[in-house]
Order: C-alpha cells, then structure tokens, then sequence
C-alpha cells in the first residue's frame, strides 16, 4: 500500500490547550506517523504521513475541531512528498 503525506496547518486557538498530545493520541490511534509543531504565529503545523485513508481521517479530526479544549478557525493541507515515512508521530 502507498503512502501519502500532507502539511497541515491549524490556527485558532490551538496552543496551550494540549492540541499536539491529543493530536499525537489521535494519530497514534489511526497508525499515522509525523508530527505536530507549534509554530510562532500561534497556529500548529502537523506533518502526517500514512495511508491515504487513516491520513484522511486524522485530517478530517482536524477539520472538524481537534480536541474539545481547542477552538480550530481554519486548516490549511498541502500534498507534501515524503523522503521517506516517519516512523512514529513526535510533538515538540
């Protein structure tokens, strides 16, 4: 099976809130690997690698909120090509 691999990015209130653990835990759970980032500007970026199916379900989470205690205002995913596949999901 292939596998794909998108940039997310998510802004709304997405720091502070533990947006990378639960997204890390959501992707754990859908066999994804890559990575969820702050960045400066206050959105997250998350690198998500896997089948194209478990992929488009954890960008499907994203979009429709992420976790409870955040507040998702917009998503942007970009095809992103891989050198080569993560081997797990890491925050940071």
């Amino acid at each position: 099976m292939a596998t794909t691999g998108y940039k997310i990015w998510v802004h709304g209130r997405v720091q502070g809130v533990g947006f990378r653990y639960y997204t890390q835990a959501q992707a754990n759970t859908l066999g994804v690997t890559g990575y969820a980032h702050n960045l400066a500007d206050g959105s997250v970026e998350v690198l998500a690698a896997g089948e194209a199916q478990q992929v488009e379900s954890l960008i499907a989470w994203l979009k429709a909120g992420g976790p409870a205690s955040a507040r998702v205002d917009k998503v942007l995913v970009e095809p992103h090509q891989l050198a080569e596949r993560p081997t797990r999901f890491t925050t940071g």
